[in-house]
């Protein structure tokens, strides 16, 4: 500081002016680890994987109050909750997503701010099919998938430890979409079929401290009472927020991805 003094009233002599600025110091860095399927990746039709999922949106709504914020992606396209953990679906330096996941937050204890799963859907996508549900393939499912799960949220919390927010969605309903062709009855098996998947999944989050975005819920999927013209309110909002009804895929366009984002932003 005396130097400081010195050099400054030697300037001012000199009839120069010199500003003495203390270095701002770079914002703390911290992660927001992504998990899950292809909702986590972001993939649109026509373009794969991409920046404009709900990962990326709530990223940057969160990266607004947390400036040092770094996302890491984990997620896979087609990912199931066994692929998840043995790693035959998509490749890692580690051997499989729950193995990578599960790595970088032991490495990172203590810097990772948030983690996000979405995962289960690509098992249950295919009890639903030719018409109808098939509530033998429920059955198995409703097993299978809580206790995969239970391994991968156990396992991520275990790793992890306390310090970050943990949340897990559940899942809107594509088989929603036929009842635009006469298919009521099917829309309304699905719609039991992902209860009984939402359920144990929201039951399993909660177990393991994960808070519950109930994506569900966001997309109206158990109201086939409200009307939107003629489709109720579950059928319009799939229509209007996935390509399901438009081109007979299941994911979400950049509206639906935002509304996902937006139920995740309100745990955070």
């Amino acid at each position: 500081m005396r130097l400081r003094r010195i050099l400054t009233a030697a300037f001012a002599a000199a009839g120069l002016v010199v500003a003495f600025q203390t270095p701002v110091s770079a914002a703390p860095v911290s992660y927001y680890v992504a998990l899950g399927d292809s909702l986590a990746r972001g993939y649109l039709p026509g373009q794969g994987d991409t920046d404009q999922g709900y990962v990326d949106r709530l990223y940057t709504t969160l990266k607004a109050k947390n400036p040092g914020l770094e996302l890491v992606k984990l997620g896979c396209s087609g990912e199931t909750t066994v692929t998840l953990i043995d790693g035959t679906r998509c490749s890692y330096p580690d051997g499989s997503q729950l193995a990578a996941a599960t790595k970088f937050l032991t490495e990172h204890r203590g810097q990772v701010a948030y983690v996000t799963l979405d995962i289960g859907g690509n098992d249950v996508k295919g009890c639903a099919a030719g018409g109808s549900v098939d509530f033998a393939c429920v059955a198995k499912v409703v097993v299978k998938v809580p206790a995969n799960l239970q391994k991968i949220a156990s396992e991520v919390r275990k790793a992890g430890g306390a310090q970050p927010a943990y949340a897990g969605m559940t899942y809107y309903d594509p088989f929603l979409a036929s009842w635009l062709t006469g298919g009521e009855s099917l829309a309304r098996q699905s719609v039991l079929l992902l209860n009984a998947i939402n359920g144990a999944e929201s039951l399993v989050y909660a177990i393991n401290f994960f808070r519950v975005v109930d994506v569900s819920a966001t997309f109206a999927t158990n109201d086939f009472t409200t009307k939107v013209g003629d489709l109720p309110l579950n059928v319009s909002r799939l229509c209007a927020w996935t390509y399901m009804c438009s081109q007979g895929d299941i994911h979400p366009n950049v509206t639906g991805y935002q509304q996902i984002a937006a139920a995740f932003a309100k745990k955070f």
